[in-house]
C-alpha cells in the first residue's frame, strides 16, 4: 500500500462528524500556508495569496490568486457530511436500560447500523469566561450499539424488514444504573459546560484495504470524503494558470442542501464576489469563463446485481473516474462539460467512465444543480465508482482515488477558454 492510500485512511479515519472532516481540510490547507478569511472582516488579497474560509464549522473555501491577471475561476465542489443519526436535544431514555434517543440524518442503510461499536462525535457550544466557545468533541470509545432483535422473535427480518427509527434505531448507552452519566461524560470530554450541540454517532469500525490484491478500500463516509481527499489533494498540487483555482466542501448535501453553509446558500456566489470586488474585477465576466466539477461517487456495477444498472453506463469499479449524465439536470453534465472534462482526463492519461440510471429507477441527485441556481457555469458531475452508497461502511477501489486526484490536479492546473459559438478550450 502507498503512503498517498495510508494518508487517505488517515483523513477517513479522523473525519468522524462533517466538523472533523472540514477540519481536517483546514489542516491540509494550513500546512501549506493558507490564510483564514473570515466573513465578518474585511478581505484583503494579494497576487499570488493562498486563501480560505469556513462557514458553520462544516462548510470550507479556498482559493489562490494568481500572479497574472486572473481570467475565470477552475472551481470544484463536494460534501462534508454523510447519513447518519443526530442526538436529540433531550436524549437520554431511562428505564430497565438507559438509551439515547436520535432521529435519522440523510438517507442511510439503516440495518448496516445494527450491532456496530458506536460513540459520538461533533461540535458543542462551551460556556467560558468570554461568552460561548466552540469545540470539537470525538468520545473516543466504545460507547453506543443498536442491538438487533434475535431471529426467533422477528421471524422477518430477512424478508424485508421495516426498520423504524423511533424504535429500531435506540442506540444503547448502559443500565439503569448509568442515568445521568451520559452529559456530565460529554462535559468532561468537551471542558465546560455546554449550553448546545450538534452530536451525531459514527461507526468505531476503522477503514480497511482489502481483495486478493488489495484492491479494494471500504469505510465510513467514502460518499463523500473520498471525493473531498480527492479534489483536495489535486486542489494543492495544480500548478499556477490564469484562473482561480476554487475548492469548495459543503455541508448538508445529504438533506438537501438547504441550510447557511449548505450548496443552496449564498456562499459561493458571495465569495466569488468579494474575491472579484478585491482585485477590482467584473464578477460576470469572470464568470463566463469558469467551470465547476460536482464531485460526489457514483453507483458502481454491483456484484450481485448488475440488473439493477443501465447496461450500456454501469461504471465498475478500479476502471476509472465517473461522468455521471441524467436527462432531467439530477446530474448536471451536458456535451459541452463532457467534453471539458474528457479533454482533462484524456491530457492526464485518468480513464473516464459515464453512468446514468436506469430510465425505470429513480436515481439520487447532488450538489452541482443546487449550486448552479445562484452560480451559473457549465458544470460535470463526476465521482468515484463505489458499492454500498450509504451503508455506514462503503466500498470503492483503491485505483480510482489515485484516478481522481490525478484527474484533478490537471483540471485545477488548466484554464478555460469560451469561444463566441460556445465551444470551450483547455489551456
Amino acid at each position: 500500500m502507498n503512503e498517498q492510500i495510508k494518508a487517505f485512511q488517515g483523513f477517513l479515519d479522523t473525519s468522524v462528524s462533517a466538523y472533523h472532516a472540514t477540519a481536517n481540510l483546514m489542516s491540509m490547507l494550513e500546512q501549506e500556508n493558507y490564510t483564514r478569511l473570515y466573513e465578518h472582516e474585511p478581505w484583503n488579497l494579494e497576487k499570488g495569496g493562498k486563501y480560505y474560509m469556513v462557514r458553520g464549522g462544516t462548510t470550507i473555501l479556498a482559493f489562490r490568486i494568481p500572479r497574472q491577471i486572473p481570467q475565470g475561476f477552475m472551481m470544484s465542489a463536494c460534501h462534508t457530511d454523510r447519513p447518519t443519526f443526530k442526538l436529540k436535544e433531550n436524549c437520554e431514555l431511562r428505564g430497565v436500560y438507559t438509551r439515547l434517543a436520535t432521529e435519522p440524518y440523510g438517507g442511510m442503510i439503516m440495518s448496516s447500523w445494527m450491532d456496530r461499536p458506536l460513540s459520538i462525535a461533533g461540535r458543542v457550544m462551551v460556556e467560558t469566561e468570554n461568552g460561548v466557545e466552540s469545540r470539537l468533541i470525538n468520545i473516543d470509545q466504545d460507547l453506543l450499539m443498536m442491538p438487533n432483535v434475535a431471529i426467533h422473535m422477528n421471524r422477518s427480518v430477512n424478508d424485508g424488514y421495516k426498520w423504524n427509527p423511533a424504535v429500531d434505531t435506540v442506540p444503547l448507552l448502559g443500565g439503569s444504573d448509568d442515568a445521568d452519566k451520559f452529559w456530565p461524560l460529554v462535559e468532561q470530554t468537551a471542558g465546560g459546560r455546554i449550553l448546545g450541540h450538534d452530536l451525531y454517532l459514527y461507526i468505531r469500525q476503522k477503514s480497511s484495504v482489502w481483495g486478493i490484491d488489495g484492491e479494494f478500500i471500504s469505510g465510513a463516509a467514502l460518499d463523500d470524503l473520498a471525493c473531498a481527499w480527492g479534489t483536495a489533494q489535486g486542489f494543492l498540487n495544480a500548478r499556477e494558470t490564469s484562473s482561480v483555482p476554487v475548492l469548495c466542501a459543503f455541508d448538508d448535501e445529504e438533506v438537501g442542501s438547504n441550510s447557511p453553509q449548505g450548496a443552496a446558500s449564498t456562499i459561493l456566489e458571495f465569495t466569488l464576489e468579494r474575491i472579484c470586488a478585491a482585485l477590482d474585477l467584473d464578477i460576470h465576466t469572470m464568470l463566463a469563463q469558469s467551470f465547476l466539477v460536482s464531485a460526489d461517487n457514483a453507483h458502481a456495477l454491483h456484484p450481485s446485481h448488475p440488473e439493477l444498472a443501465d447496461k450500456a453506463n454501469a461504471p465498475i469499479m478500479g476502471k476509472g473516474v465517473v461522468l455521471k449524465f441524467n436527462a432531467a439536470q439530477r446530474y448536471t453534465t451536458d456535451g459541452v462539460s463532457a467534453s471539458v472534462f474528457r479533454r482533462i482526463c484524456g491530457r492526464a492519461g485518468v480513464p473516464l467512465q459515464s453512468y446514468t440510471n436506469r430510465p425505470d429507477i429513480r436515481g439520487g441527485s447532488t450538489l452541482g444543480h443546487i449550486s448552479l441556481t445562484h452560480v451559473s457555469v457549465p458544470t460535470a458531475d463526476i465521482g468515484l465508482p463505489q458499492v454500498a452508497m450509504h451503508s455506514c461502511y462503503e466500498t470503492a477501489a483503491v485505483a480510482d482515488l489515485e484516478h481522481l486526484e490525478k484527474a484533478m490536479t490537471a483540471y485545477f492546473g488548466a484554464s478555460l477558454q469560451v469561444s463566441r459559438d460556445g465551444g470551450c478550450a483547455i489551456l
